[in-house]
């Protein structure tokens, strides 16, 4: 029974993603408006249900035409599905399974997950860490725009890697 809820602590968490660049270079972005909560057995995060959810307009890539131009319906179309979540289905302290929503497409992913710990801040505050990594087809869930460069190369990777560091506040 799952009768412990953790909410989001957002200065200490991140959720970004990084993506090949014409094969040659990496871009890192990041969404700065997200959320997600946690409920466990009291600290025992194996098999917590995890949610996450993020603003598609949200995203920072350090280049506003860059940003713009995901927000299109090229990519995430943020002002037709201006949010993408994420639900766990399962969460052994190893791998979290869960479904993926972008675009009003819900695929399965399995990602990496390790719990880093849970501790008592200075403040009497239970927190608990995790770090999720995962790869993903940005294809699968309808971002397929691309172009092909003189060379020919693509100038966006299919594959795009999810970086997610969190931590959660256990509540009263």
């Amino acid at each position: 029974m799952k009768n412990t809820n953790w909410t989001l602590d957002n200065t200490h968490s991140e959720i970004a993603f990084k993506v090949k660049h014409m094969m040659i270079s990496t871009v890192t972005g990041h969404f700065e408006d997200f959320q997600a909560t946690a409920k466990t057995d009291g600290d025992d995060f194996n098999g917590a249900v995890l949610e996450f959810s993020a603003k598609t307009a949200s995203i920072n890539t350090k280049n506003k035409d860059r940003d713009a131009h995901l927000q299109s319906d090229d990519f995430f179309n943020s002002e037709k599905f201006p949010e993408m979540k994420f639900v766990s289905k399962s969460f052994n302290g190893d791998k979290l399974v869960g479904d993926l929503t972008i675009r009003d497409i819900t695929k399965e992913v399995t990602l990496d997950a390790e719990l880093n710990g849970v501790a008592v801040d200075p403040y009497g505050q239970t927190k608990a860490g995790l770090e999720i990594r995962g790869e993903v087809s940005r294809k699968d869930f309808g971002l397929t725009w691309n172009a092909v460069t003189e060379a020919g190369s693509i100038v966006v990777s299919d594959k795009v890697k999810l970086v997610v560091d969190v931590q959660f506040t256990k509540q009263a």
